[in-house]
């Protein structure tokens, strides 16, 4: 096995005992990428000589006793979190390439512990796709299937943990954009509650967390990465419990959420695999018990109204040769916004609240809700939207948004296979500052797998 297929803490682990050296890792690493990359395309910003600098100060501090809680571990950070020297173009060839001029909190922290962040990774137009299209990127595809998304809008993260770029890739949340790429791509995606990592442009329902091949790993970005920081002023304090997979399932109330209500319907075979990781946690001694939907036509469809003014005020503020780049189908679905009334938007605005009171009504019966992470496996690369509609844009994320509106922590597991060999994943959401327990669930489920399958070669 390649070192680049270890986890984290593996790594950590070999590192301590001097059996591995942060600097062999690391080509190990660029050589993974080397090779998948030209057909995966989940790189941005590829930097082998500041990444092979920062092994080798990882592995002076390891010889003389100094290191870091993260040191030499290599990690992607998706290209939307701003790292020092590196222009953010937010995935469209619209945005002016200036260098950020200092790191964003959640990648200073990850430095802060010695991780080696060896690359950015790829994001869609404006952050605004469940895939990887986008008008500065080339396309990224799905390892388990280069025909296939990878899903979006962290893209780049979630096909670089399938493919085995190291361990740790950071990436960002506010309607699905980590659990929607992970759960298409196979591997664990929390987005943490909100606040839990600090962002340095806040919003609401907007969150970074991990996407790792293990949730072990996901906790240990996560603890490293969270904490207060006055760039957020929605930022909470750093976890201070320590990660155990040994969490009790018996007695645990289970909500089981079969079917959104509102979006595109749920595929059987993904419908199968959710209900058999149900009846894993059953087995144990939980206590499952089916759901009604949570969220309704009009939530969705309000929340894609107020987004749709928002995108299209930050479009409408570029000099018109900058908005003429914008990808075609956002611009598509922006064109309608000033048909909007002002009640209208307002009453999409409110939506959020109302998504979130219906999640925290949910929560006062159940323990965790268990669900899909989408209705469908992954579509086609090629497509902005699995609807290929810029008018429903939004169809396929209803099991996802509620919990960034919630601020809930939740969680993605892979928990079974479509016939045509692609990735299905499961939701685990749990009540506030409970982010452990979620991943902790996570490893539970994955641990008892019924078929485990050789990560994709490209």
């Amino acid at each position: 096995m390649s070192s680049a297929d270890l986890t984290a803490t593996e790594l950590l682990s070999k590192y301590r005992d001097g059996s591995l050296s942060p600097v062999d890792v690391i080509e190990d690493v660029l050589a993974r990428v080397e090779e998948l990359e030209p057909k995966i395309c989940a790189t941005y910003a590829l930097d082998p000589d500041g990444a092979r600098a920062a092994a080798r100060a990882s592995e002076r501090r390891w010889r003389d006793g100094s290191a870091r809680p993260l040191d030499g571990v290599p990690v992607t950070v998706k290209e939307n979190i701003a790292t020092r020297g590196t222009p953010v173009p937010q995935g469209t060839a619209a945005t002016e390439l200036i260098p950020a001029t200092e790191d964003a909190p959640a990648a200073a922290r990850l430095r802060e512990a010695g991780a080696v962040i060896f690359s950015k990774t790829t994001m869609p137009e404006y952050g605004m796709l469940s895939s990887g299209v986008s008008t500065f990127h080339p396309l990224t595809r799905n390892p388990w299937d280069l025909s296939k998304t990878a899903g979006g809008s962290s893209a780049g993260a979630a096909a670089a943990a399938a493919a085995g770029y190291g361990p740790l890739h950071i990436g960002t949340d506010i309607g699905g954009s980590i659990r929607l790429p992970a759960g298409w791509c196979g591997v664990v995606g929390l987005k943490p509650t909100h606040g839990r990592v600090a962002v340095g442009n806040p919003y609401p329902g907007r969150a970074i967390g991990p996407l790792a091949r293990t949730a072990a790993d996901a906790a240990l970005a996560l603890t490293v990465m969270s904490g207060y920081d006055p760039l957020d002023h929605t930022s909470l304090p750093g976890v201070e419990e320590v990660y155990r997979d040994d969490v009790p399932i018996d007695g645990l109330r289970v909500g089981l959420l079969l079917d959104a209500g509102v979006g595109l319907p749920v595929d059987p075979e993904v419908r199968t695999a959710v209900s058999t990781a149900a009846a894993v946690l059953e087995k144990a001694g939980a206590l499952v018990e089916p759901i009604a939907p949570i969220i309704t036509r009009d939530m969705l469809d309000g929340l894609d109204r107020f987004w749709r003014v928002r995108s299209a005020v930050d479009i409408a503020a570029l000099p018109e040769d900058r908005r003429a780049k914008v990808l075609p189908e956002i611009r598509a679905w922006v064109s309608t916004a000033r048909d909007l009334s002002g009640f209208e938007v307002f009453k999409g605005y409110s939506q959020m609240g109302a998504m979130a009171a219906a999640v925290v009504q949910v929560f006062r019966s159940y323990d965790v809700i268990l669900s899909p992470v989408a209705p469908i496996t992954a579509f086609p690369a090629e497509l902005a939207y699995p609807t290929d509609d810029p008018s429903k844009p939004f169809e396929h994320i209803a099991f996802t948004v509620p919990y960034n509106m919630s601020a809930h922590p939740a969680t993605t597991v892979n928990v079974g296979w479509s016939a045509s060999g692609l990735p299905i994943g499961a939701q685990l959401a749990v009540p506030h500052h409970q982010d452990l327990r979620a991943l902790a669930l996570a490893a539970y489920l994955d641990s008892r797998q019924a078929e485990r399958r050789d990560w994709p070669t490209g």
